[in-house]
């Protein structure tokens, strides 16, 4: 009897070790730390867009609900910097259309960015490839991991004592939730750069701003030139102010036509032409130098918040903190002989143009450009921080 007990007992225990095998969770320290569900992630591959949007620069690194998650995590934890105090996201906020309030973004042990952080909105829509406003990364995945190991903002620079990107995927190895995470997404535990940018680059991609009034309106009509129903009447003036390209006389002066903003910032995406060159803001954050090398923009897409303030300053040395500032200047453009690199649709007969806005025309066009913000960006789960 005794004999039978102790057999019993133990394959009771066999059965319940090979139960608790079969049954374990693999994904436990993704639950401990990050409001994620494993089994029931959020939408990020197939959101879809609007019909009359054409662009889109996906590439072969095309978006999985999986990687994307990963990217997210990636995007907002600070462990990703030398003394866990800077995130992507800390520059990169959500409640300013991914853009930053700060002139120069701080960075580890307080360093600062030399440019004002980019907004990140519709970047899987932009026309232009490359990104930065001097255009230095070739590709949105090359770019994520440049401000990593940046020295004055992440930090893994392997300067002054500091670790390199090696030292990062050491550090990641060693935390439980990211061998869960690149399981989940790549199908094994390996930790690499390629993979970070590849999870990173789907995340920031998968950020989509679609659902603004110039959205609702530009569905019901053919084209953008059409008057859209849902605009009052100051809304569709802006719009075509914004489309028409200006007539100019000898002087450069506008004597017809509207402000030509499309020749550069292409509806429906309104991202930047690839072509375009330098736009007459030559200063540098915090010095009297000059640089000619800026040349990108993000879309123009969510500039503004609902209440019609700028999410951020504008331009990559952030001068600019209204909508009415920035189109001051290009209502009066300086075309300093220092400045070889401005573009050519700004001086024409090679002198600066003065489009001769009237009250009237800035009105409306701060109206048009209040169309290109939407709702959703701010504030879906998805795309925020998901530690608990």
């Amino acid at each position: 009897m005794r004999l039978y007990t102790l057999v019993l007992s133990i394959l009771l225990f066999s059965c319940k070790d090979a139960l608790d095998t079969v049954t374990s969770d693999p994904y436990t320290e993704i639950q401990k730390a990050l409001s994620i569900n494993p089994s029931a992630l959020e939408n990020y591959a197939a959101q879809g867009k609007p019909a009359y949007v054409n662009k889109d620069n996906t590439g072969p690194n095309a978006i999985t609900d999986k990687a994307a998650t990963l990217g997210r995590v990636l995007f907002y934890d600070k462990n990703l910097s030398t003394n866990n105090t800077i995130a992507c996201a800390s520059c990169h906020k959500q409640e300013f259309a991914f853009g930053d309030t700060a002139i120069s973004s701080l960075g580890v042990e307080n360093g600062r960015t030399e440019r004002h952080s980019m907004r990140l909105i519709n970047t899987r829509y932009a026309n232009e490839a490359k990104f930065f406003w001097n255009e230095r990364a070739a590709s949105l995945e090359a770019q994520t991991t440049m401000p990593i190991v940046d020295h004055l903002e992440m930090g893994f620079s392997g300067q002054t004592g500091r670790g390199n990107i090696t030292s990062l995927l050491t550090k990641l190895n060693g935390i439980g939730y990211y061998k869960e995470l690149f399981t989940l997404a790549y199908g094994d535990a390996t930790i690499t750069e390629a993979r970070m940018q590849t999870a990173l680059a789907q995340f920031i991609r998968s950020i989509q701003s679609f659902d603004s009034k110039y959205d609702i309106g530009r569905a019901q009509v053919g084209n953008d030139g059409a008057p859209f129903p849902n605009f009052n009447a100051q809304e569709n003036a802006g719009k075509n102010l914004f489309l028409a390209p200006p007539i100019f006389n000898a002087a450069s002066e506008r004597i017809g036509g509207g402000f030509g903003c499309q020749g550069c910032h292409q509806a429906p995406e309104f991202d930047i032409d690839p072509n375009s060159r330098n736009n007459g803001f030559i200063g540098v954050i915090g010095s009297t130098n000059t640089d000619l090398t800026n040349t990108r923009s993000p879309s123009l897409r969510d500039i503004l918040n609902a209440a019609g303030v700028a999410n951020t300053p504008f331009m990559h040395t952030a001068v600019p903190v209204t909508i009415r500032q920035v189109l001051a200047h290009y209502n009066s453009i300086a075309a300093p002989a220092r400045n070889t690199n401005l573009d050519a649709r700004l001086k024409p007969n090679n002198i600066g143009q003065n489009l001769q806005m009237t009250p009237d025309e800035i009105n409306s066009m701060v109206a048009f450009l209040r169309t290109l913000t939407g709702k959703d960006v701010y504030t879906n789960k998805k795309w925020g921080n998901p530690f608990l």
